[in-house]
């Protein structure tokens, strides 16, 4: 059984086992919810994904942690935290919320609810002085939850992914930031 990092009124964040490697590439390698992300990948890709994820855990102690409903148990994505580590960006190492959740959980405040209790983790038991979100210039959905949760953009911060083609939709990625300081404001903001 995977630890449980946090649940919230609908759901639970866990770490990832052996058998979400599958399970989560078979839900979520979708042209919609990879559209920002690079596109659909290869099971080879996605390997070396699920593999970077479980080393954010054993490294430092979090990452994008699996997103399960409470109710049913079913896995509806990822959201959590990881020290940023895009080519092209110029604030390597800092901590980065990031989500992806299957289409079908779009639009219910799935991800907000995840989101919340990424960043109430990172900066009660991690002490981040801030945390940045980073996302595609098109996302527009995703910039819509950087700001409800009360990050502000950061053009200074934009740059090229350079993991992919600079006139490719996924670039330029643009980034947002909340402050510790700022967070007790923003979440009480982001719940009403």
């Amino acid at each position: 059984m995977a630890k449980v990092i946090v649940e919230t009124e609908r759901l639970r964040l866990r770490e990832w086992d052996d058998e979400d490697e599958f399970r989560f590439y078979e839900v979520m390698n979708t042209p919609v919810v990879m559209r920002w992300l690079g596109g659909l990948q290869s099971a080879e890709e996605w390997s070396a994904g699920y593999q970077r994820v479980r080393g954010y855990q054993r490294d430092f102690g979090f990452t994008f942690w699996i997103v399960e409903r409470r109710s049913d148990d079913a896995i509806l994505g990822f959201c959590g935290l990881k020290r940023v580590n895009a080519p092209g960006a110029e604030f390597l190492g800092d901590v980065e919320i990031g989500w992806r959740l299957r289409e079908d959980a779009w639009g219910q405040g799935y991800a907000k609810e995840a989101a919340i209790a990424s960043l109430d983790l990172a900066f009660d038991r991690l002490g981040a002085p801030h945390v940045v979100a980073v996302t595609a210039v098109q996302n527009a959905p995703s910039q819509g939850l950087m700001r409800r949760l009360g990050m502000e953009r950061r053009e200074d911060l934009d740059f090229i992914d350079e993991r992919f083609p600079e006139d490719s939709e996924v670039n330029p990625q643009i980034v947002f930031v909340v402050k510790a300081e700022d967070w007790p404001a923003a979440r009480q903001a982001a719940l009403s």
